[in-house]
């Protein structure tokens, strides 16, 4: 495997509707550990979000493909901790996803939502901060610039819209695949992290690649580990 050229015929066995359910609610069940790890959440909060937090007044942020509702969980409780006001409306089109979330115990401040970016476009609906994490791989060309329009109408005057994901490249496979190999038998088990996690890191673009690809007021910022992340300031 070269991983010189993005593979966009490959799957992931998450989003097929008739995959395994218990498995799948495991997968996001163990996503909050996962993500810590490998999608730098504390960077994006402490870069992005907390800089437009205010003790006195709500920021609202939006966070697209939520999955099981980690990022903004996690958000919200570095906000509360830091004496800050944050909403956070969390979106999913998979309507497993959010009835994954919802079993969880409620947080106050977060509003789990089963739609799209283009639902909430048509709805008039305005956010300070607009995320996604590991959203962009799935998408092909269209796809991603459809989200990033609607994100840009998303977009509240002085706010920013970052998508994160990963940046394909075989030093992110082999470690990748070397770091979850342990874990196969125990954390992992019955989940579809370690093969949808390869699978993802074959899928997504480099940075020439992504920079390509995103309309004009876009720009491609490199993070760790193997991270991308497309902003857009309003």
């Amino acid at each position: 495997m070269t991983l010189a050229a993005r593979d966009e015929a490959a799957r992931e066995l998450m989003d097929d509707p008739g995959c395994d359910a218990a498995m799948l609610e495991r997968t996001y069940r163990r996503f909050a550990a996962v993500n810590a790890l490998v999608a730098a959440p504390r960077g994006l909060y402490r870069r992005w979000i907390r800089p437009r937090l205010r003790p006195d007044r709500p920021t609202r942020l939006l966070d697209i493909g939520t999955g099981g509702a980690d990022l903004p969980r996690r958000l919200l409780g570095w906000a509360r901790r830091d004496g800050l006001q944050l909403e956070a409306v969390a979106i999913d089109p998979d309507e497993r996803a959010i009835r994954y979330a919802r079993s969880l115990p409620a947080v106050a401040g977060l509003r789990l939502i089963a739609a799209d970016s283009a639902e909430l476009v048509a709805r008039g609906e305005r956010f300070d901060v607009v995320v996604s994490n590991h959203v962009l791989h799935h998408l092909g060309r269209e796809e991603l610039g459809a989200l990033l329009a609607d994100s840009e109408r998303l977009l509240a005057p002085g706010g920013v819209a970052v998508h994160g994901d990963i940046e394909r490249s075989r030093a992110a496979y082999a470690a990748y695949a070397a770091l979850t190999w342990p874990l196969q038998g125990n954390v992992l088990r019955g989940t579809f992290i370690r093969a949808d996690g390869l699978v993802s890191i074959r899928r997504s673009r480099n940075a020439a690649e992504l920079a390509a690809v995103v309309p004009p007021g876009w720009r491609i910022r490199r993070g760790f580990p193997s991270r991308l992340e497309a902003v857009r300031a309003a």
